[in-house]
């Protein structure tokens, strides 16, 4: 091999390697941009709430709610609270994993004007509901599902979804997946430091 023909393939070889583009290369580069979309797509509703980014602001549907304790409520009943409206069943996980942290920020927060409705989508009698909820030391109001409650909220199709509602009676955020109780928290703080 003469020396100008090696001194070309060092030069070729001491240049940053090429990466090349094979199948499995790029199948693997449009799972991690799935994953990325999802992960956004999932946590995007939740920063928003938190830091106050992209509020919809529209009027909260007129919806009367069957209360475990106390028969109807009015929606329109709790304003001047910020409001947490939250669907939830007691099979789904992800349900049962957010209630806690719901159950703190309602214990803490209350006292300044933030309410919890959880709307059981259970297709349970009233009663296996509350067993559930005294079970797990859930104390803010529950009330059962009825047709015209999914409708209003534009017929909730995955569980957990919550609907977080200013003093105004707004509808400011929607939070499909588990609501994380900080995001929850600095969303409520936010809401109530608002005029009313």
């Amino acid at each position: 091999m003469s020396r100008e023909r090696r001194e070309k393939q060092a030069e070729r070889h001491a240049g940053a390697p090429r990466a090349r583009w094979t199948p499995f290369r790029v199948a693997e580069t449009l799972l991690w941009i799935g994953v990325a979309g999802l992960f956004l797509w999932r946590v995007g509703p939740q920063v928003q709430a938190a830091f106050g980014l992209k509020s919809s602001g529209a009027n909260a549907p007129a919806v009367i709610f069957d209360m475990l304790a106390g028969g109807p409520v009015p929606l329109h009943a709790l304003e001047g609270q910020v409001v947490l409206v939250n669907f939830w069943a007691t099979w789904c996980p992800p349900c049962r994993a957010e209630m806690p942290g719901f159950q703190d920020v309602y214990e803490a927060k209350r006292a300044r004007g933030f309410t919890v409705v959880g709307v059981s989508m259970d297709n349970v009698s009233r009663e296996q509901v509350a067993a559930y909820l005294r079970e797990h030391g859930i104390t803010y109001p529950v009330a059962m599902a009825t047709p015209d409650a999914d409708v209003a909220f534009g017929g909730v199709n995955s569980f957990p979804t919550s609907f977080l509602i200013d003093r105004r009676g707004r509808l400011r955020y929607t939070v499909r997946g588990i609501f994380a109780e900080v995001t929850l928290r600095a969303a409520v703080d936010r809401l109530l430091a608002e005029p009313s």
